[in-house]
């Protein structure tokens, strides 16, 4: 039995998914880019074959058990750049886009300034910065090995000179940096929206019954880690601003302040560490 691409994706719709959703997977399923959203429409009333049918089954099933498109399609895309991404890091966020345009606006272009990410996942932080700023010297970590493998895999395939290392926060590397950026787990153990987050790897997501206990870690590590006048940034969740900052003044950090993300939600916490 074959059915049009039109009615396959409305019948698809039905069952609850997003448009975006169900164009995305018919793309996946029929081996197009999933942005190559016009030449559904130009093909709407094409029969789908049987195979193409049995593989978008699969896949349907998968994203409505709560799999992030990401990993059903094996990649995302974040500041330019594509990442393959698989259950073993987060699905890398558009809000997470604010700190790198943050961290980009305090490196030179041709400076050779040192940068250390930390739990750097699929890289995507890193990554990007060093597309931007192919003068600075990169460095990110993570304490998952099988993170890090994601993420040299992604350095690997781009061509960027990102150096890697496995480390507990900053155990592994001395410094000093000039910038130190993070986006830490946030997010309360207790937090309801865990439930929706069940695909993704949990100890990249939870730290603690407040969500602050990782940022407090990097910030009392921070400063023996950072060059004199070198920044921390952190990315935290919408309503820890007020507390992100807080920690970073009882650390001594000064012109501590905030950045919004897409939504203008407080998103971004950082401060600079005096000298």
């Amino acid at each position: 039995m074959t059915i049009s691409l039109a009615r396959s994706l409305q019948q698809t719709q039905r069952l609850g998914l997003a448009r975006i959703d169900a164009q995305a997977l018919h793309l996946h399923a029929l081996g197009r880019e999933p942005h190559d959203r016009a030449w559904l429409l130009a093909h709407d009333q094409d029969e789908l074959p049987a195979e193409v049918l049995d593989r978008l089954e699969g896949l349907l099933q998968r994203r409505l058990a709560g799999e992030p498109m990401a990993y059903i399609i094996g990649f995302k895309e974040f500041f330019g750049l594509r990442l393959q991404v698989d259950a073993r890091v987060l699905d890398p966020r558009s809000d997470t886009e604010t700190l790198v345009e943050w961290a980009l606006g305090l490196l030179p272009e041709a400076s050779a300034q040192r940068v250390l990410d930390l739990g750097t996942g699929s890289g995507a932080v890193a990554l990007a910065l060093q597309h931007q700023r192919p003068a600075a010297k990169v460095t990110a970590v993570d304490a998952s090995a099988a993170a890090l493998a994601v993420a040299c895999a992604n350095a690997q395939r781009l061509n960027l000179p990102v150096q890697f290392v496995l480390s507990d926060w900053m155990n592994a590397v001395p410094g000093p940096f000039e910038l130190i950026v993070s986006n830490p787990p946030y997010v309360a153990d207790g937090d309801p929206h865990l439930s929706a987050l069940t695909n993704e790897p949990l100890k990249a997501l939870t730290s603690g019954s407040d969500g602050l206990n990782d940022i407090r870690h990097i910030i009392a590590q921070a400063p023996s880690r950072l060059a004199p006048g070198g920044w921390l940034l952190l990315e935290h969740g919408w309503d820890q601003a007020t507390a992100v900052q807080t920690l970073l003044r009882n650390a001594q950090f000064d012109a501590v302040q905030s950045r919004r993300d897409l939504a203008g939600l407080d998103r971004c916490s950082g401060g600079r560490l005096p000298g």
